[in-house]
């Protein structure tokens, strides 16, 4: 089974998040910022990750940037409650596979994570561990 994880600040977004995405027969685990899941041992490596842009300390593309400085390349879906065309095209360049706005719309977000654990190439997948 596929684990997704999630990095909102917002506790009612990673829960309703949650629940959406673990009906929808994935593994979930959530971290409630950037920093925490930076600093975070995970056990398992999740095969997709669905980040919120603005969080305090530690942002979305602060993430974004410390995983482009790993060899693990990991399927990034940004959601974010802040829009702007700078924000889009910062994220995408930062390797988003896909930039949605909140609220999120539920086929469109399980969309978006299919398709992104879909585009990693088998032998860039993470083990399962």
């Amino acid at each position: 089974m596929s684990l997704v994880t999630i990095v909102d600040d917002e506790a009612s977004v990673r829960k309703a998040l949650s629940r959406l995405v673990r009906a929808a027969g994935f593994e979930v685990e959530t971290f409630s910022s950037g920093a925490e899941f930076l600093a975070a041992s995970l056990p398992r490596r999740p095969q997709c990750l669905i980040l919120d842009l603005r969080m305090p300390h530690v942002s979305g593309f602060d993430v974004q940037q410390a995983l482009s400085l790993t060899s693990h390349r990991l399927p990034v879906v940004v959601i974010t409650g802040d829009d702007s065309p700078e924000s889009r095209e910062r994220a995408l360049k930062l390797g988003a596979r896909a930039y949605l706005r909140k609220p999120v719309d539920d086929a469109i977000l399980l969309d978006a994570i299919r398709t992104a654990i879909a585009s990693v190439p088998p032998s860039a997948a993470p083990s399962k561990e």
